[in-house]
Parts: C-alpha cells; structure tokens; sequence
C-alpha cells in the first residue's frame, strides 16, 4: 500500500501540469456551458415568479362598444375571483403637439389586484394622492433621464384625449360631445413614484396601439425604430377622470341647466367621460399552468370563448401571446437555450477528445511504473484505478469551479439583458441541468477511455512494459512523392513534415481540435457581427456573443497548450539529443514551434467548414441572421484569434523546451 501511494503520488507531482490542464478546460468548457443554458432557463422561470408575484393578467379584454357594465364586471369577477379582475381603460395619445406617445392607464389604485407594478423609486400606487399625483413606469435605460422626472408634472386634457381616440378610430367628436367637452378643464398632476410594469419593460419603448394601416407588431428580430411606439408609460387614479356631472358643476352653471344638458345628451352625472374599456383578467391557480405551454395556450382559447359568453362579442383579447415585453424576452429566453444546446456539443466534443488523449497518453508515460506495480502483485484494476482517480480528482475540481463560473456567467448574462429590459428580480433557483449534463458526459468519456486504454496495458508482461515502445518506422511521407514542393524544402523543414505527417494520432487530434474551436470562435463573431453591424442590436446577445468568443479563445489556448505539452514531454529524449548536438535554445524550440504552428494552421483551414455549419445552424435555431449576411472580415479575424492564443501557448511553454534536463532525458529507459 506505502509503495502504492507513492507512486500515485508521484505522478501526481510529475503531472502537475497535465493535471491543472484537465482542471482548466473542464472549468473553460463546462462552465460556459452550464452559464450560457443555464441563462435561458434562469430567465424563463423568472418571467413564471414574475407572472405569479405580480399576477400578470392572462387576458386584456377590450370593449370595441361603449365600455364594461357593472353587470358584465360583476359576471367576470364571479368567474374569476374579485382579486383577479381589475377594470380600467389604458390609450396611447400625445400629451402635447407634436410630442411622443404615450400610454396613459387610468385604474382603481384601491383595488389594483393584476399587473402589480414593483416600485422602483418614490412612492407606491397605494400612497399616491389621486387628485393631484401619479406613477411612470421605468422603460428607459437606466443611464437616460426619465421623461418625466419625480416631481415632474404632466398636464392631461381629456378633451384633446377624446378627440385623439375618435380620430384613430375615424370618426368625428358629435356636437354635444364637443358641448361637454369645453367645460373639461384639463388638469396638472405631479409624478409621486416609478415603477416597473410586468407587463411593459422594453428599454426602446412599446409598439403603440395605434399603428398604419397594415401594419403587424412583428417579433423581437424586427426592429422597434419600424413601428410607432410609446415612449412613456403612466399610471392615473381613476378619480381623476371627470364625470359629466362634475364638468358641469364645475362649470358654475345652474342645476336646471345641467339637468337639461345631461337628458339632451343621454347621460347620467356619474358617468365618466371615458367608459371603462378594459378588463384585466388573472386565472385563478397559477401554479397549474406554465405560460407559453400548450397547455397553457389551449385554456386561453378555452376562455376566451366563455367570455364571449358572458360579455357578447363586441370584445377584443390580448394575451400573454401578444405582449411585446413578455413575449420578447421569452423569445430570447429561447434563443440563449438553442446557443447553449449547440455549445454544449460542440464543446463536449473538443473537451472529451482532449482529456482523452490526456489520459491515454498519460498511461503510455507510466508503463515502466505499470510494469513495477504489476511485478509487486497488485491487481489490474487497483493500477488502473489510480489513473482513474487522477482523472476524477481533476475533473472533479475542474467541475466545482465551472459550477461557480457557470453561475457568474448567468447572473453577468442576466444582468446584460438590463440593456433591452428593465428585468424582473432574478429568481433564487438555480438550475444545474447544462452543468450536469456536460460534466457527466465528460466524465463518462474520461473513465470510458481510462477503462480501455488501463485495461489494455495492464495485461501486457511487466518486461514488455519495461521496455521502450520502438519509435515508428520511418515512411516516406506524401510530400517526398511531391518532388516540386519537397526539394524545395530545407533540412529542417523536411525534418518538421516527416514528424508532423508521420505520427497521424498526434497530428489528427491537434487539427480535429483547433478546427472544432475555430468554429466555435467562428459562430461567436458571426453572432456579434449580427448584432454589431446588421440591425440586431440587442446588447444582451452582443453581450452573449462576446462571451463566446472569449470562451472560444480560451478553449484554443488549452487546447494547443495541452496537447503540445504531451508532445514535448513524449519527446523529451529527442529533444535533449537536439541539445546535445549543439543547438540553439530558438532552434530548439523553434523545433517543436513549427510542428505546433502547423498543425494550427491546418486546423483552421478545416476550421472554416465546421465553422459554417455552426453558423448555419445557429442562425437556423435563433431565427435571425443568415451564413451570406457574415461580413467578410469575421473570418480572417476568427484565424487571427486563434493564432494569438497559440501564440500565447508557445511562449508559455518556451521555458520548459529550454529547460528540459539532458542527462535525465537521456538515460536509458532498459
């Protein structure tokens, strides 16, 4: 057992490199991955807390006659529950000439039970004083001023108002109408608090109800800047609409004048000069339902024909479907998911492939220790079972730290997204599928190919493991056939091709990686050129994509660094002999240099078609973009990207070609 444990830990302490080398790309790998997906997840089960917390209507009905009765709301509340129904009216006017427009919501804030706003600053809608003040919601940036500042005042003419909404609809104010108007003083009010709206919070604005003719509210891949939107949202008591009543009487004019006046129009003096046009409806059990399922979408329609019942037909609906804010961010919950689903293989692929060859040329280093430790009795499997606790203890580590990069990426992802939405609170429950999926997959391809490669050794005769593997037969290599290119070669070039071509493990593994995150790199910059230079300006996907390449970067570094430092230690005799013969520390590292920035470059030339279908597919999952729209530039920059890493690579790993121990690396291995 002593002799046991201090041969692991030996190569524990001979390893250490290749050790922390399996740590960081499983950190690099499963952590981007785990961070991305986890991303989209985190966000759809934030809009879900959201849509309980603030209990988000399910369904906006609209009258298209004169308003709701009290009968038709009472009807609906019974149905419902008195906490899941509010009436109101919201319309998009201009609050003056020539100005934006705006969406001015006129509620009962006594009763305001559905689409519960979070106060952001200022006062709550349960303290504003509702003659005099009211509430904004927040969906401008946080870096601009806020259209109306608190303290800041708006002056509503309800006259102009009505006259705006007859004109969308196409129609003219009737006289007596007009007649009632005049007395409408319009009234000043002062901005009490800001708040976020559940179901309003895009940072550009909301599309406007009153668009052209023809014109649709297109998904999140349009853009905003096409349509007519809003560029404020506020929020006013319902006391403050007058009633006809009160206009009159406030007119000063005598009782039997306005007696008259309201009989010749047909009004009672309660009534309210805008009817109240909208309904708010909440389901009841929102636990039993998750939005945007299909579950879900078959109960709205459910519903929607049981309100027809209940109200006739003069009604229009909007569903959670139809909500710009909801629906966008959902929209982009979903393309984050299909990003990190293609990651997730991708990266799986080029991770498992390195780790492999890790550990597969890991035991072929060991095989006189193997040989030992089968001479002194012990089992095949307690000698593999030491390389598979070396890979478990890195992986393991590596798998920590990726849980907690994982889990910075998704709160930097969320908190990007603030640059298109004024979010919801993150939620608190963290998911760890994308973690756990590709830290299982890694590790089931480490152990496997422990397994086999272990398993294989261990039966070899300890004096066959005592014993050098014979280098490869020389062959000539296809360039040799070619004697137009190789007698054009020098010496040490033609030396450069024979170990590069001849040894085809070594060489496939390096291309095979590189060209994979070449790719990779590829559809992060094809993304970010996208967003940057073909009108999807989102910042939470340019964010997104920046990631990517970074993460790509990094996986080339490990990638080049790992397997070159195998191929320095597997050849560290030759290269002392190189040393030995009286070369030049450059000429020696220059030595293994060329061999490494071959198989790079040959990397990134395969890297270019994996590299389109990775676009292509990306741009197929998340619906925008095409392989044609790439700018020409993103490819030559993605070959530059991975050059600079492997050049980073061979630097760092200059001192260990120079430093190799000659009289160490040349004793007899017999």
């Amino acid at each position: 057992m002593k002799t046991y444990l201090k041969t692991l830990a030996r190569m524990f302490q001979k390893h250490i490199m290749r050790f922390l080398s399996i740590i960081f790309i499983v950190v690099v790998s499963v952590g981007l991955i785990s961070g991305v997906g986890s991303s989209g997840e985190v966000i759809e089960r934030s809009i879900v807390e959201s849509y309980r917390d603030n209990n988000i209507a399910d369904l906006i009905v609209k009258s298209t006659g004169d308003g709701f009765t009290d009968e038709q709301l009472a009807l609906v509340r019974e149905r419902y529950g008195e906490e899941n129904v509010n009436a109101g009216m919201s319309v998009d006017v201009t609050l003056e000439e020539g100005g934006e427009a705006v969406r001015l919501y006129f509620l009962d804030f006594d009763h305001w039970t559905v689409n519960v706003p979070d106060t952001l600053e200022g006062e709550s809608f349960l303290e504003v004083d509702p003659e005099s003040e009211f509430i904004s919601a927040h969906i401008k940036s946080s870096k601009e001023v806020l259209s109306v500042p608190l303290g800041g005042e708006v002056t509503v003419d309800f006259a102009d108002i009505l006259r705006q909404l007859a004109e969308q609809g196409g129609e003219e104010l009737p006289e007596t109408a007009e007649t009632f108007l005049s007395y409408a003083e319009p009234v000043t009010v002062t901005a009490a608090g800001t708040v976020r709206s559940p179901i309003a919070f895009t940072v550009e604005g909301e599309p406007s109800y009153i668009q052209e003719e023809g014109t649709v509210i297109p998904d999140v891949a349009n853009a905003l800047a096409e349509l007519n939107t809003v560029s404020g949202i506020y929020y006013f008591s319902w006391e403050l609409v007058p009633t006809y009543g009160g206009m009159l009487e406030g007119a000063g004019l005598e009782d039997y004048v306005i007696d008259m006046m309201l009989s010749m129009g047909g009004l009672e003096a309660d009534e309210t000069i805008l009817p109240r046009g909208d309904l708010y409806v909440s389901f009841a059990e929102k636990d039993a339902r998750v939005p945007y399922s299909e579950e879900y979408d078959e109960y709205v329609l459910e519903e929607e024909a049981a309100l027809k019942a209940l109200l006739g037909e003069d009604i229009e609906f909007i569903t959670l479907n139809d909500n710009f804010s909801l629906n966008s961010l959902n929209s982009y919950a979903g393309k984050v998911i299909a990003i990190g689903v293609i990651l997730m293989v991708a990266f799986i692929f080029v991770t498992a492939l390195v780790v492999l060859s890790n550990m597969t040329r890991l035991m072929e280093e060991e095989r006189p220790q193997i040989a030992c430790l089968r001479t002194l009795g012990y089992s095949g499997f307690r000698i593999v079972f030491k390389y598979l606790l070396f890979a478990a203890i890195g992986t393991g580590i590596g798998g920590v730290g990726a849980y907690f990069v994982g889990l910075g990426l998704t709160s930097f992802i969320y908190y990007v997204f603030n640059y298109n939405f004024v979010m919801m609170p993150m939620t608190d429950v963290a998911t760890s599928l994308y973690f756990l999926i590709t830290f299982c997959c890694i590790v089931i391809a480490t152990f496997a190919a422990t397994l086999i490669a272990g398993g294989k050794m261990v039966h070899e005769k300890p004096a066959d493991l005592l014993r050098s593997k014979p280098p490869k037969a020389g062959r000539k290599v296809f360039l040799e056939r070619i004697p137009l290119i190789w007698n054009r070669l020098s010496f040490k070039y033609k030396s450069t091709m024979r170990n590069v071509l001849r040894y085809h493990y070594r060489f496939s593994m390096t291309v095979i990686s590189v060209a994979c995150s070449m790719g990779i790199a590829l559809a992060g910059l094809a993304l970010l050129d996208m967003c940057l230079f073909h009108d999807f300006g989102s910042a939470a996907l340019i964010g997104l994509a920046t990631v990517i390449v970074i993460f790509a970067g990094l996986l080339t570094m490990v990638v080049i660094y790992t397997l070159t430092n195998i191929n320095i230690s597997e050849r560290n005799r030759e290269i002392a002999t190189l040393m030995v013969l009286g070369y030049y520390d450059g000429e020696v590292a220059g030595y293994i240099y060329r061999e490494v920035y071959i198989n790079t470059i040959v990397g990134i030339i395969f890297g270019f078609p994996v590299g389109v279908f990775l676009i292509w597919l990306l741009f197929k999952v998340i619906n925008i973009g095409s392989l044609s729209g790439v700018s020409w530039f993103v490819w030559p920059i993605a070959a530059v990207v991975v050059l600079l890493f492997t050049a980073l690579v061979t630097l760092i790993l200059r001192r260990k070609i120079v430093g190799i121990d000659m009289n160490e690396s040349l004793k007899a291995n017999e």
